[in-house]
């Protein structure tokens, strides 16, 4: 089975001396889709930082399919940022879109079709900062599909989203045949998508595993400023 994302002894300390992860080490197979859950300021958005080389590997890189050049690994891997304003920077929504297929010379086709996907036929002329929160979150996740990723780095995704929000959001993603990491607070989500979590906590991982497994251990959630999901209490495992 192809490696997708590989992470050896990855450490990483910001300039104000605050240490956000230590070691860390897992992988993860083309088309797998993994959870990472954590308290807040547990190190799962510095981790995803580190995939396509916004933040620096060390003497450690990270691997994508096995590159550890910048360029591959920007070209390979889709992140979606927990804010989107932080990602949205074009006067109309076609622009910011096309904005990463126009440097990889893909066309404006795979700009009609990402936001098809995403539901914002029809947007193109509009400002996405006259956009709802979770629309600019579409557009964000319109502009990294248009880029036609092997690998998504999705940042709390579901964050601000209503309830019909978030279920068209998830049959989406579910439907999405490439690499998945998803760090998010929304363990629903992670029991319906996720095979397998990570849970990190003070930059460690502290347990790597079946997620019906791990999400189910009362102890270790509670130890981690977690709860056991409610969808837990109905969930049949078949």
């Amino acid at each position: 089975m192809t490696t997708a994302i590989e992470v050896r002894n990855l450490s990483y300390r910001y300039p104000d001396g605050r240490e956000a992860l230590r070691d860390v080490s897992f992988t993860v197979a083309e088309g797998e889709c993994v959870g990472l859950i954590g308290p807040n300021g547990a190190g799962k958005s510095t981790l995803l930082l580190h995939l396509n080389g916004i933040l620096p590997d060390g003497p450690a890189p990270v691997r994508i399919f096995g590159e550890t050049g910048l360029a591959a690994r920007r070209r390979a891997v889709g992140l979606l940022f927990q804010d989107p304003d932080d990602q949205l920077f074009c006067p109309t929504i076609l622009e910011d879109v096309a904005f990463g297929p126009d440097q990889l010379g893909l066309g404006r086709e795979v700009v009609r079709e990402a936001l098809a996907q995403v539901g914002l036929t029809g947007f193109e002329s509009r400002s996405p900062h006259h956009l709802s929160h979770g629309e600019k979150r579409r557009v964000c996740l319109a502009g990294v599909l248009a880029c036609r990723p092997r690998v998504l780095a999705l940042d709390e995704p579901t964050s601000d989203l209503d309830p019909r929000g978030r279920r068209e959001l998830k049959s989406f993603l579910r439907e999405l045949p490439v690499t998945k990491l998803i760090a998010t607070h929304d363990l629903e989500m992670v029991v319906e998508l996720c095979g397998r979590t990570i849970l990190l906590d003070r930059g460690q991982i502290i347990r790597d595993g079946p997620t019906l497994e791990l999400l189910n251990d009362e102890e270790l959630m509670m130890a981690h400023g977690l709860e056991r999901p409610h969808i837990l209490r109905h969930w049949h495992p078949h």
